[in-house]
């Protein structure tokens, strides 16, 4: 049950990965309130405005972020890294 977004813009101008802006984007795609996230995942609506501006998160939360949304975020980090793998295998 996971609708998909295009990603592209959420890539950062250095080709990382912007997962706060994943899960700002994903929330609104689910039509979901940023008060609902974070009664989820036991938080403060701040903290996650604060979740939004972040390059990165330690894994813990978003295991949880991925739960309560049903949405696997670690999926673009997967896509990632085969990606940077076939760059790899293609130089030999």
């Amino acid at each position: 049950m996971e609708p998909r977004l295009n990603t592209g813009w959420a890539m950062e101008h250095d080709g990382n990965i912007h997962i706060g802006h994943l899960i700002q984007t994903q929330l609104k795609a689910d039509q979901r309130s940023v008060g609902w996230l974070a009664r989820e995942i036991g938080c403060t609506r701040n903290h996650v405005y604060k979740i939004f501006k972040k390059t990165s998160l330690d894994t813990d939360l978003l295991l949880l972020i991925s739960k309560a949304m049903q949405f696997n975020f670690f999926r673009y980090y997967t896509s990632e890294i085969l990606e940077n793998m076939k760059l790899r295998m293609g130089d030999d």
